[in-house]
């Protein structure tokens, strides 16, 4: 594996998921292959369980960390191409060559501006990262993409129901209020890894005007009515998503896509998932998220393993 952007830079997701899982069992496996060698992680937005699952990570594998947090730790940073810089200092040309220098991987969480819908779909800025790296690059989130997270995600789902049972796990992945426009990294990450998946019978639902981009979500069955897409279900992914349609724009704030008691009940004893943070009482029920059904800890755990199973193979072809 030379980089890791997305799902299509895996071979054979079912094989991928096998192996974190069995690296969960046997985390300080691999130790050595680390020593002398060192991951940087740069954010260019918030982070908690991205930036510590990822350094866990890599201290199980032996290796060292730097963190950079762009907006804090360094020069103002200048993205812009063909300017005449008298307000920065830095050009992000220089400032991503030099930190690929100073690292074996570079991993690097970025966020879209949820403005011009053309710029960040094209990935521009990850693609200028990808350009500019003299090293291997790992995606901690990009402008429409969350893949460690969903990796994670489809780890926690073949831990608690093994894809070899005959019959086909229903997943729903559902949106749900909240009081700001978000990416659609997750849900359109979410939906790549999951649609890979024979043993999976994916389901999105979503208000109207709140499909995710066709690419991501081509041959998934969509519906515009939550209850019916509960019905039966094995699991429920929660996640709040803006409109693709009316690029970043929030068309829907009906507290009735809340996640509560009473839907769950419709599901097939359903676990409940969310990638984290979550607004408590808008997204999802305190009832539920306190139930025995959460599994948000367990998905939050595996960013560990997701994170180390990528290492690990981009560590191995270095080699």
């Amino acid at each position: 594996m030379k980089n890791f952007f997305s799902v299509e830079d895996v071979d054979n997701v079912s094989d991928l998921i096998k192996e974190a899982i069995h690296l969960k069992k046997n985390p300080f496996l691999f130790q050595d292959i680390g020593k002398n060698k060192t991951i940087g992680l740069v954010f260019f937005n918030t982070s908690l369980r991205t930036r510590i699952s990822c350094q866990k990570a890599a201290f199980n594998l032996g290796c060292h960390t730097w963190v950079l947090d762009i907006h804090k730790d360094s020069w103002k940073i200048e993205m812009s191409d063909g300017v005449v810089m008298e307000k920065t200092q830095e050009h992000f040309k220089e400032a991503i060559s030099v930190m690929s220098l100073y690292c074996d991987i570079l991993a690097i969480r970025t966020f879209p501006n949820l403005l011009d819908r053309n710029y960040d779909y094209k990935e521009v800025l990850f693609k200028k990262i990808l350009t500019y790296s003299q090293v291997p690059v790992v995606n901690m989130e990009s402008a429409t993409l969350h893949p460690l997270q969903s990796l994670a995600d489809v780890m926690t789902i073949a831990e608690l129901r093994p894809y070899s049972t005959k019959q086909k796990c229903k997943v729903v992945l559902s949106w749900a209020p909240h009081i700001k426009p978000l990416p659609h990294s997750v849900a359109n990450s979410f939906s790549q890894w999951v649609s890979q998946i024979e043993e999976i019978d994916f389901t999105i639902t979503c208000p109207k005007k709140y499909d995710l981009y066709e690419k991501f979500s081509k041959g998934v069955n969509i519906t515009y009515h939550q209850n019916e897409a509960f019905l039966n279900a094995d699991f429920i992914y929660a996640k709040n998503w803006s409109s693709y349609i009316d690029y970043g724009k929030v068309l829907c704030r009906d507290s009735d896509w809340m996640i509560t008691e009473k839907k769950m009940r419709l599901t097939n004893q359903a676990k409940f998932m969310h990638c984290l943070p979550i607004r408590r009482n808008i997204v999802v029920e305190d009832a539920v998220l306190d139930s025995q059904y959460s599994i948000v800890l367990r998905q939050a755990e595996n960013r560990i393993y997701a994170a180390q199973i990528i290492f690990l193979k981009i560590l191995q072809s270095l080699s």
